[in-house]
């Protein structure tokens, strides 16, 4: 259960945000560092959210999706300049697992919950790293797997929105505090399948 398939679907809707970067003259990379932004950002208000005023967890949550949006963009717009390259598309990855970072970060350091920010990270971030790390020994890409990182921000800007209005701990913890647990283990068990698919297409 992926999201990431259904990318080739949304292009028509990409096209209006394509043509007006192109117009500007933003480059793929300069809409990377904007998405990078957008995630600092959110990391900023889910650490608000937590600290000073749960409204700030709306903010953060459309900053989230923000960040997703751009994601996409990027790559687009590379193919619309037709200067789509592997240096472009490793800055994408890096920047991509910074962001990550970051708002994970922003979310634990807004609970004060450090270890299940710890747990998280390593989740989210191992995820991404058997993906790649199949391509790098042969294989295609991995893209499957519980949940890919547009669901991950998808999950992340919902449980945004939701914890406004729902405030308060359920079991010890706040709804954020569970969007980290469910990343910790989801994450790992994502990372697991993807390690076990690509050890079966080696052997």
């Amino acid at each position: 259960m992926t999201l990431d398939k259904f990318r080739p679907y949304v292009s028509r809707f990409l096209d209006p945000f394509v043509k007006g970067f192109d117009r500007v003259g933003m480059s793929p990379d300069g809409v990377s560092l904007l998405a990078f932004g957008m995630a600092v950002l959110a990391a900023g208000a889910f650490f608000l959210g937590g600290r000073a005023d749960p409204v700030w967890y709306v903010a953060a949550a459309a900053l989230v999706f923000l960040n997703g949006w751009l994601d996409v963009v990027d790559g687009a717009l590379a193919r619309e300049q037709e200067i789509a390259s592997p240096a472009g598309d490793l800055l994408d990855h890096v920047l991509d697992r910074y962001a990550d970072i970051v708002v994970i970060g922003g979310i634990a350091a807004g609970i004060g919950d450090y270890f299940l920010g710890f747990l998280a990270v390593t989740g989210v971030v191992m995820t991404s790293y058997l993906g790649t790390q199949a391509q790098a020994v042969g294989l295609d890409r991995v893209y499957g797997g519980l949940v890919g990182r547009a669901d991950r921000l998808a999950i992340i800007g919902v449980v945004g929105f939701l914890a406004y209005p729902i405030s308060g701990t359920y079991g010890g913890l706040a709804l954020v505090g569970w969007l980290l647990v469910f990343l910790a283990v989801v994450g790992h068990l994502t990372a697991l399948q993807r390690f076990f698919y690509a050890w079966s297409a080696l052997e």
